[in-house]
């Protein structure tokens, strides 16, 4: 469970690199706000696009490498551990057990329809479980933080997320006309629409429109299915840890550290341990690190290496949702919240 950090000076070109697109993306999505009303595309989506731009246009230097690897997976693992601290355990339990049991059997189905679909049209085991767990769970953060774990491909995170992120900004944009359409009260809206954007910020976006009652329980019920982001990476871990071994592993090999430190946040924040003050800031950082290292999958993954994988992906993230969409559905009537 140690973290090893790479010598200073052989990451520093790489992670200027995508510091440079980080802010770049940051710059393009004030600029949409700005001129055209609203961020059409988030920075974490404007991020791995750039970096995808850079690598396929230019060939980046060998002494860029260390620093983009980095950035891809340790940034990425540090924004984790601080996710736990967006996350209330007694906020949570407030609104049910009933209604806390009901997501996680909508993820855990969601998943498992995901994958199913996936492997019945030829995607890899891998690709499969990526776009199941960015459906089910929490997007281009989810994707991103099962690659390491499984041991994705640089070329399928960045398609899987592609690809979600600009359905993503389509449900967005789509869900609050479902409101009359489906006869949801405002708070019946906001559970769907927790159960069924992909991210925090888009759950914002998709709500605000309808109710600030729908933005709360929207957020809440979002917060529980980023919280089972936790429980299923480390099943993909122990999954994974078990194929072909005979012996037993040790724990500290089993249970990567950044979902130790995720738990462990999780519990500081729920115990009250952790600066109401402090909260803010933690989850800018982990906002910040995400967005950087989206820029450094991007940095590496040439654009031409992901178009071959389009049509199936999509097919399979069109029914993925339709797929969610509907068990949430059902899931809002029974509980007749």
């Amino acid at each position: 469970m140690s973290i090893r950090f790479p010598a200073l000076r052989s990451t520093l070109p790489g992670l200027l690199l995508c510091g440079a697109i980080t802010a770049l993306a940051y710059a393009l999505e004030h600029l949409e706000a700005h001129f055209l009303g609203r961020a059409w595309l988030e920075s974490l989506v404007l991020a791995i696009l750039l970096g995808t731009g850079v690598r396929t246009l230019y060939r980046l230097d060998a002494r860029f490498e260390p620093g983009i690897q980095v950035g891809a997976k340790l940034l990425l693992e540090l924004a984790v551990v601080l996710l736990g601290a967006s996350v209330s355990g007694a906020a949570l339990l407030e609104h049910g057990l009933g209604l806390v049991a009901g997501i996680a059997l909508v993820v855990l189905a969601a998943i498992l329809l995901s994958v199913a679909i996936g492997r019945s049209v030829g995607l890899s085991s891998n690709m499969a479980l990526l776009i199941a767990c960015g459906n089910a769970i929490c997007g281009n953060s989810a994707i991103a933080a099962v690659a390491p774990v499984i041991d994705a491909e640089g070329k399928d995170v960045a398609a899987a997320i592609a690809f979600t992120a600009v359905l993503g900004v389509a449900v967005v944009l789509g869900l609050p006309l479902l409101v009359d359409l489906l006869g949801f009260t405002p708070v019946q809206y906001g559970v769907f629409a927790g159960l069924t954007v992909y991210a925090v910020p888009q759950v914002l976006a998709a709500t605000a429109p309808v109710s600030a009652a729908s933005v709360q329980i929207g957020t809440v019920v979002k917060l529980v299915r980023v919280l089972m982001l936790g429980p299923v990476v480390l099943l993909l871990s122990l999954a994974g840890r078990g194929k072909g071994r005979m012996a037993r592993p040790a724990l500290p090999h089993l249970l990567p550290w950044f979902i130790v430190g995720f738990l462990l946040m999780l519990c500081l924040r729920s115990l009250g341990w952790i600066p109401q003050a402090a909260l803010l800031p933690a989850q800018q950082l982990a906002g910040f690190l995400t967005i950087m290292s989206m820029a450094a999958l991007g940095l590496g993954v040439d654009a031409r290496a992901v178009a071959g994988a389009g049509g199936k992906v999509v097919v399979v993230v069109l029914v993925s949702l339709l797929g969610l969409g509907l068990a949430s559905f059902v899931l809002v009537k029974l509980l007749q919240v």
